[in-house]
């Protein structure tokens, strides 16, 4: 039997409520069976991260309460820059009964151009793209805030972590906050 599997991916650096609210959607309306979360291990437009052992922590925090989402640490086992395609294709290998679909925000279209092998993701795992509000209109339409991962580190390391506490689950922020992650002398 065959079990269909969306394949979330992202830095979650760090995970926030759009990305929870991202799940749960898809979750709701794409007809998949789970979902998979995999924080990048290497990013590979080389972003500066925080290390994976703190983002796959956040990734847990933020969506292991969610029934029928598991968070994988794929990239990691495979080493190296994150590809999504060697992603993708790991993940059929080790489960043959699994049909991919791939969530993207809209805001990463623009990009693919620059993706390894982006018409065989395309094969491999079709497309659910999730409009983000001021990026590339999708078929869905946008019912995300509009928060970012970038935002929320600058004001971090601003100093302002009452901004910021109402844009990411409680055990994310909690973890920031004992953790001192994303300081400023962290974001230099």
């Amino acid at each position: 039997m065959t079990k269909t599997v969306a394949v979330y991916g992202g830095s979650f650096n760090p995970p926030h409520i759009g990305h929870v609210m991202a799940v749960t959607y898809v979750l709701c309306v794409a007809r998949v069976d789970e979902v998979v979360v995999v924080p990048c291990f290497i990013h590979p437009f080389a972003k500066q991260l925080a290390s994976f052992e703190d983002r796959l922590a956040m990734c847990r925090d933020a969506f292991a309460w969610i029934p029928r989402v598991t968070i994988s640490d794929v990239e990691r086992r495979l080493g190296g820059e994150s590809l999504t395609l060697r992603t993708i294709q790991t993940l059929r290998a080790e489960h043959a009964d699994w049909s991919l679909r791939l969530v993207v925000g809209s805001d990463v279209i623009p990009e693919t151009p620059r993706w390894h092998g982006f018409d065989r993701i395309r094969q491999i795992a079709p497309l659910l793209v999730l409009d983000r509000p001021g990026a590339h209109r999708s078929s869905i339409p946008s019912l995300f805030p509009d928060v970012s991962s970038s935002a929320i580190r600058s004001a971090i390391a601003a100093g302002d972590l009452a901004t910021v506490q109402a844009l990411l689950p409680a055990p994310v922020f909690d973890r920031i906050r004992r953790d001192g992650l994303y300081r400023a002398e962290d974001s230099a």
